[in-house]
């Protein structure tokens, strides 16, 4: 594994938590925790990513309740703070983008990609989760620790998956192929 507590893959520093957690997400036990945790905006989002949900809303639109969708209509689905971009949240509660699949909270966003009504997948944020991107003069990966996914680790140890291969399709979106595979062998080592 890693000797450091961190490896460089093309000026990404990725710490070694990272590589080694075990981690897969389960829905049944943890109900959607990340969609779902208190606080005063949502998910983290990038400025060309505005646009690309402005143009998915109308398809969206069509999985939110009713009380989502007013917060919209009320307060924009983004907000910036203090020069970050949020969605924003219903409730202080769940990102406004949320809707429910009986007591499971899911992407209404992503509901709308996986029914082949847009092109855009959903915040790379929340694709990447629990994988966060911080700047630190250069963008460093590091595993956010959330209680609320304390089945996803007990799942990961379980069935032996490890975090980056379950996000392995959020890395591959956001650094490329030939980047995640560079990071792959480099777990290896």
């Amino acid at each position: 594994m890693f000797i450091k507590n961190f490896v460089s893959i093309d000026d990404v520093v990725v710490r070694n938590e990272v590589v080694e957690k075990k981690f897969a997400c389960d829905l049944l036990k943890c109900k959607g925790a990340c969609c779902t945790f208190k606080s005063d905006y949502g998910a983290p989002l990038l400025e060309e990513e505005i646009d690309e949900i402005r143009k998915a809303l109308p398809a969206v639109r069509d999985y939110l309740p009713e009380e989502h969708l007013k917060q919209i209509e009320k307060n924009n689905f983004y907000e910036v703070r203090e020069g970050e971009i949020y969605t924003t949240s219903y409730d202080r509660r769940a990102c406004v983008f949320v809707y429910y699949d009986g007591d499971i909270a899911k992407c209404s966003i992503e509901k709308a990609f996986l029914d082949g009504k847009t092109n855009f997948k959903k915040p790379i944020s929340c694709h990447l989760f629990p994988i966060r991107i911080s700047n630190f003069g250069g963008e460093v990966l590091r595993f956010e620790k959330f209680s609320g996914c304390d089945p996803a680790i007990n799942n990961g140890k379980t069935n032996g998956t490890k975090l980056i291969d379950f996000c392995s399709d959020a890395l591959k979106r956001k650094f490329g192929l030939p980047w995640f595979s560079k990071l792959k062998e480099q777990s290896e080592v």
